[in-house]
């Protein structure tokens, strides 16, 4: 095996539809153009109107908050909703701790518990989607999740839990354990450190349930086409003198017919979750297992190099690799102490540990043997075997004070995660023809299915200090930290020697501002860096287990934030550059050819523009390039699987005349954009929409409260992008129809 053992720096065909689909269509992206008009005659309004009910919850009331900086419990009390309710006024920042929205010199959505239950969303796929800067490269029902943030990948494994790496699944995160879902926008490792594959995107942190003040007995059945019936169970209680004791249990079991072609799916998920707090001391543990069993998972497909095109997406039903089964298993536990010694000093730690994996077939049709113009394919069936075994921990403080009259929030950690990965792996010698329009079932395999043997073992350890200051009356703040970063690898062979290895460490900086020159307006920037642990090579490149050192990323980024009163807008400038790393659909080799450079303008709104009229909007630019590439190639070519613009629309509406009733609906749209790294392939923009509708009553004295959304309203059929390791697309999944009736007790 090759190594590189030093750190990188990057230098400076349409389809006839209804007059009526068509008429709606042109109803949806009217309103998003007209949203910016609407939004303006009622910031007079806004600022001195009070939020109106949000048809859920007491929690979105608004009050004006002053600029506060914060020194207690980093998650164990979550900032109030904002207007609307269906995103917090903040969330947490890892080890900046919990931060206002207006005070982060970042950018950030705090998604709440009640737009993950009124979305009906199942994992944590559907709830980010809400963002224009956020887009799926898997489908629902693939092999796993995977989401691009500004332009830059991010696996499922890189998502972290209560703020911790390494204790997600590497497939997909149940949305049933989930109270907020907190997305950071750019490079997180001085907030994180190094997530398990080093993502440059962005972050994207689940904070899980806890049982609050009130008694909680929540049963939930639901129904997803073609026939997945299930139910859910939510419970929680707190206990003793003062409520000090709470537990809180979340279990939920689905089984049926998929909407893939004799799909079936059976899932089963346990959660647990235990708290103790005191007026100084707060702790809390977690547990979850869940485990997934999949007969036709959604395929992913590599195109054949040299084709004059790419074939048009086929039908959401169609299981284009017949008779693949997949099993995907996970067991988390986690725990976190926080004392306060004094008002000024707390202390903290936090540790957890993860085992999981999954078996699966694996039937590859790539390169010359990939999808042609005409949707033909060769495809050899494989078996793939992983596991992953993962501990983390981190011990940390956070301090208040004051020099000359300056205020200094100030933090040090430190932090170690231990990754072992394994896998097993084993191809057929046989082959068959088939066509992503009417496939054909795959060679069953045969022979011996062996345990998978270690791959590799990873320690992710580093220290970080961070100081935020703040002075003119708390309208400047100023941030600035580093985070020193030690990254240990040793690969494996089958036998259990080490092949390859390398340890290496570098710095990564943090610097960020805030101004706040009126009460509602937050002017920031800030410029962060990066760092990712080198890859190695896919199993199914030409230089498979080919390790790479771990390189550093660069972003810059100024915005201003807008507080209406109950519509909060944000603008944003960005630029992130990061060594591209790519396998090529022509040599089928694994490699980083130059840099990314990813530049994008972003918008937004979020709010309630009247009492009972909630928004979501969104509109993201990109202009994302390849530089320095080998031999000046692909020098200037557009970054693959990046698209120039995408928008997001969602409105969500309680009818006024019918109480209790609730209407919304959702557009999404992502522009064409290249499929591999010398543009000689495009991937045609998509448009999805979604509508929905609930409604609240109480039966014999329960609120009960019925949903129905339906996704991909017009049955779309088009390709979703993936650039992590392979260049590849998946077909999005068909109109889909969710239904669930909740009562609680």
């Amino acid at each position: 095996m090759h190594v590189v053992a030093s750190f990188k720096s990057p230098s400076s065909a349409s389809h006839p539809r209804t007059t009526l689909a068509m008429a709606l269509r042109s109803v949806f992206w009217a309103a998003f153009i007209a949203t910016p008009v609407l939004l303006a005659p009622t910031i007079a309004r806004a600022q001195t109107q009070p939020a109106g009910a949000t048809g859920e919850t007491d929690a979105a009331d608004v009050t004006t908050l002053s600029t506060v900086i914060v020194t207690g419990a980093a998650y164990s009390d979550l900032p109030e909703a904002y207007a609307g309710g269906q995103v917090a006024r903040g969330g947490t920042l890892g080890i900046l701790g919990v931060q206002d929205v207006m005070d982060t010199p970042f950018s950030v959505t705090n998604y709440t518990a009640q737009t993950i239950r009124d979305e009906q969303a199942r994992t944590l796929a559907d709830v980010v989607v809400n963002d224009s800067s956020v887009r799926m490269q898997t489908s629902t029902g693939s092999f796993s999740e995977d989401f691009q943030i500004r332009g830059f990948t991010v696996p499922s494994g890189d998502v972290g839990l209560n703020g911790l790496y390494g204790l997600t699944s590497s497939n997909r995160m149940p949305a049933a354990l989930m109270e907020r879902i907190e997305v950071l926008k750019g490079p997180g490792t001085l907030m994180y450190g190094i997530s398990p594959t080093g993502s440059v995107g962005g972050n994207i942190n689940i904070i899980t349930k806890r049982a609050g003040d009130t008694p909680l007995t929540r049963l939930t059945t639901t129904y997803e086409s073609k026939s997945v019936l299930g139910t859910q169970l939510d419970v929680g209680r707190r206990f003793g003198d003062d409520n000090q004791w709470g537990i809180r249990v979340n279990a939920q079991y689905k089984n049926g017919e998929t909407s893939l072609d004799n799909g079936r799916q059976e899932f089963g998920l346990g959660a647990l979750a235990l708290d103790y707090r005191s007026p100084k001391l707060r702790w809390s543990l977690d547990a979850y297992s869940q485990r997934e069993n999949i007969d036709n998972f959604r395929a992913q497909n590599g195109f054949r190099p040299g084709i004059p095109y790419i074939p048009s997406a086929p039908s959401g039903h169609r299981a284009i690799y017949s008779g693949a089964d997949l099993t995907v298993f996970d067991s988390t536990v986690a725990t976190r102490l926080e004392y306060d010694v004094t008002d000024r000093l707390m202390v903290y730690g936090a540790a957890g540990y993860r085992y999981g994996g999954s078996e699966q077939d694996f039937p590859q049709a790539r390169t010359v043997n990939g999808v042609d113009e005409h949707g033909n394919f060769r495809v050899t069936n494989s078996w793939y075997d992983a596991y992953s075994r993962n501990k983390t921990g981190e011990i940390g403080a956070r301090a208040n004070f004051e020099t000359f009259g300056v205020k200094h929030l100030l933090t040090l950690s430190g932090s170690i995660l231990k990754l072992e990965a394994g896998s097993f792996y084993l191809s057929s010698d046989e082959s068959t023809d088939s066509n992503i329009y009417d496939p054909v079932p795959l060679i069953p395999m045969s022979g011996h299915r062996g345990t998978p043997s270690k791959n590799s073992e990873t320690e992710l350890t580093s220290f970080a200090l961070t100081d935020t200051l703040s002075f003119a009356n708390d309208r400047i703040l100023i941030t600035g930290g580093l985070r020193r970063q030690n990254v240990k690898l040793d690969n494996f062979n089958t036998a259990g020697s080490v092949t390859s290895s390398y340890d290496e460490s570098a710095i990564s900086p943090l610097a960020g501002f805030v101004v706040r020159p009126l009460e509602n307006v937050s002017l920031y920037g800030n410029f962060t860096s990066g760092l990712t642990r080198g890859g190695t090579a896919p199993a199914t490149a030409a230089n498979a287990g080919e390790v790479f050192a771990p390189y550093k990323s660069k972003q810059y980024e100024a915005g201003v934030k807008v507080d209406w009163g109950s519509v909060l807008t944000t603008a944003s400038v960005f630029q992130i550059d990061r060594p591209s790393a790519i396998t090529d659909p022509t040599t089928n080799v694994y490699s980083y050819d130059g840099e990314q450079r990813n530049r994008g303008l972003e918008l937004s709104a979020v709010g309630e523009i009247t009492p009972g009229l909630r928004v979501m909007a969104s509109a993201t630019f990109f202009d994302a390039k390849l530089q320095h590439t080998a031999g000046g190639v692909n020098d200037g070519k557009r970054a693959p699987g990046v698209p120039k613009r995408t928008y997001n629309l969602g409105v969500d509406w309680d009818l006024p005349w019918v109480p209790g009733m609730s209407v919304n609906a959702r557009a999404i749209y992502t522009a064409s954009m290249p499929y591999d790294a010398n543009n000689s392939l495009t991937l045609p923009s998509w448009t999805r929409y979604d509508i929905g509708a609930r409604y609240r009553t109480k039966v014999m004295g329960k609120q009960v409260t019925f949903r129905a959304n339906v996704e991909n309203l017009f049955n779309e059929n088009y390709w979703l992008s993936s650039s992590a390791l392979l260049t590849v697309a998946t077909a999005a999944a068909p109109r889909t129809v969710l239904l669930s009736a909740e009562i609680e007790f």
